[in-house]
């Protein structure tokens, strides 16, 4: 048995395979342990070697610290791969494993080469209804919510047609520890990974059984979209657990997904696609609308050097990124590319007061002209995109 001791409490995991394989790591949703893959393994074995594992609070994993925030199982499973000494891999979530999958790739976004989100969102529910459950399970137990929860992790031919199968599904969240369910529940209502996902730059499966009660597809899809370049699937006669449910139609995408995403974009193609997710899209079109055969080469340097070279490296993100860049500009006094970076923070999600402080930096290491140049320039930037200089749109 396979297990890891951090910060008091242990969590139990199983890696399986040659070392030689891709690495898929599994994160489990609510109410279940790494079991719910078991169906699953059977259609990728001999392709990839795994690595799953139980949240704590759920399966064999202790809950002597009782996980609260996302950031805790964020943080569980960043420590459970650094131990493993493993540097990249595949991230497949579901449900609460997928804002988990999310969070991860938004920290530590070197871990994470691609990511496979099922029956997952950016925000899952409203807090009143997690509220509710808490207090249900709390005064009741888990028991009590365990039929209606059937009827949203499956479709209803499979409750029909495997009824056996669903009372193993059935006991698996009954017997999880009230304290752990209630503690992820918690951490599931408080958690918005809106701004962080908005971000993500991993190439990026979203996948949504057509009778999942709980995320529903339309749910899911607003993920996708909101997530650059992701791909949205709807799996039929699936509910909350395709995994269970349909898991040879789930390894089908996932083949699919990873085969299409292992080839090689050319370093123009890598550097278009972070250029345009950065800039826009409607600021690339301009610029290559102007295109001539005199810039063309120039053009293709900075798309490919720039872009497909430096910004498209895992080590820090967007945001990093585009602080970095603000700052340089603003010290050279690249006054036109600084306004056209500040403007791109919109997309970068680097926010006013992050600029603020870095052009505050920027004066002590710089020189205060550069700094009180850039501000100018910054100021200007923002009133072009309807943001005052109190950090409020403009009507």
């Amino acid at each position: 048995m396979q297990t890891l001791s951090n910060n008091g409490d242990v969590l139990h995991y199983q890696l399986d395979g040659p070392s030689h394989l891709p690495l898929i790591v599994f994160s489990n949703s609510l109410g279940t342990d790494m079991r719910v893959w078991d169906p699953l393994l059977p259609y990728l074995k001999d392709q990839y070697r795994f690595l799953r594992y139980d949240k704590r609070g759920h399966g064999l994993s202790s809950c002597n610290n009782l996980p609260d925030t996302i950031d805790d199982h964020i943080s569980d499973l960043i420590a459970l791969l650094d131990s493993l000494h493993i540097s990249q891999t595949i991230l497949c979530g579901l449900s609460v494993g997928g804002l988990i999958a999310q969070g991860v790739a938004a920290k530590r976004p070197e871990l994470v080469k691609h990511l496979i989100l099922c029956d997952t969102a950016h925000k899952i529910g409203p807090a009143e209804t997690w509220d509710a459950r808490i207090e249900t399970v709390t005064q009741h137990g888990i028991g009590h919510i365990a039929d209606a929860v059937m009827e949203r992790w499956f479709a209803s031919n499979f409750r029909t047609e495997q009824e056996a199968e669903v009372v193993l599904w059935k006991n698996m969240l009954a017997r999880t520890p009230v304290e752990g369910y209630t503690a992820t529940c918690k951490a599931i209502r408080n958690a918005d990974l809106t701004q962080s996902s908005s971000q993500l730059t991993q190439p990026t499966l979203c996948i949504v059984g057509d009778e999942d009660g709980a995320t529903p597809p339309e749910l899911v899809r607003s993920t996708a979209e909101l997530i650059p370049g992701a791909q949205f699937e709807i799996i039929k006669n699936a509910g909350h657990l395709p995994c269970v449910e349909q898991p040879d139609a789930l390894a089908k995408l996932i083949q699919g997904f990873l085969r299409n995403v292992s080839e090689p974009l050319t370093r123009f193609d890598a550097g278009m696609k972070v250029r345009r997710s950065v800039l826009g899209d409607a600021h690339v079109d301009r610029a290559e609308s102007n295109k001539t055969t005199f810039d063309e080469p120039f053009q293709t340097f900075i798309t490919e050097g720039a872009w497909g070279s430096v910004w498209s490296r895992p080590f820090l993100s967007k945001r990093d990124r585009s602080l970095i860049t603000i700052a340089l500009l603003a010290a050279l006094g690249h006054d036109e590319e600084l306004a056209m970076h500040v403007r791109a923070t919109q997309n970068t999600g680097a926010t006013l007061d992050e600029v603020r402080e870095t052009l505050l930096h920027l004066g002590v290491y710089a020189g205060v002209p550069a700094s009180n140049i850039a501000i100018r320039v910054a100021k200007q930037a923002y009133a072009e995109i309807g943001i005052s200089i109190d950090g409020d749109k403009n009507s």
